[in-house]
């Protein structure tokens, strides 16, 4: 059985864990990352080097990276209309999944860390202006993107769709009145009702 080893409150780790459950697949989850258990002892690092979750477990097969572990579910237990074989399609999927994790969640992190999880010692008005003020712009190219299609890369629901639907659901969750975003509301809306993702799309932490 696949293992994933990573917490709830990773949001690489739901990506992962959202993927298997719309494709059905069975696994067995161990949490990792703090404050539950400690990733950077030998045992974590003798799996992913850079003690982060989430980490994939296959037989002899050890993966990291929630992007790369995502494609591998989709190659070797798909195929699944969430990874479209056609090659634009694909490249569709994949340009948003990736911009997700690297423009995206760039830019969100003091804020998020502040408004969202309330972390003590993020209370700096000037670092969460500016954060909130790069993660609006971000938002805004994803509404954008909305008002063409009901999904990410087309009209069909993909793997993108789960990075950046959590990453819609991070920017619902802050504790601040934020520019309204509604074809990202609708998407988001969208997404709880017909996917799987809706515990992951409901819980309290971000």
């Amino acid at each position: 059985m696949l293992k994933i080893l990573g917490r709830l409150t990773s949001i690489n780790v739901r990506k992962v864990l959202w993927l298997a459950d719309e494709m059905g697949l069975a696994y067995e989850r161990e949490d990792w990352g703090m404050p539950l258990r400690d990733p950077k002892v030998p045992e974590f690092l003798a799996l992913n080097p850079n003690g982060q979750v989430p980490v994939l477990i296959d037989g002899d097969y050890v993966l990291w990276e929630s992007p790369a572990i995502m494609a591998y579910l989709s190659r070797t237990r798909g195929p699944t209309p969430l990874a479209p074989e056609e090659p634009k399609a694909r490249g569709l999927c994949d340009q948003w999944l990736m911009w997700q994790g690297s423009d995206l969640a760039a830019v969100w992190g003091y804020a998020v860390m502040a408004l969202a999880r309330k972390v003590p010692g993020y209370d700096d008005e000037a670092k969460i202006g500016e954060s909130l003020d790069r993660w609006t712009a971000k938002m805004r190219i994803l509404d954008g993107q909305l008002e063409k299609t009901p999904f990410m890369a087309g009209q069909q629901m993909t793997m993108a769709d789960i990075g950046v639907g959590l990453a819609v659901h991070r920017w619902f969750s802050v504790d601040r009145e934020t520019e309204p975003m509604p074809m990202a509301a609708a998407y988001l809306a969208r997404l709880r009702n017909e996917s799987k993702g809706g515990p992951y799309l409901t819980q309290k932490t971000p």
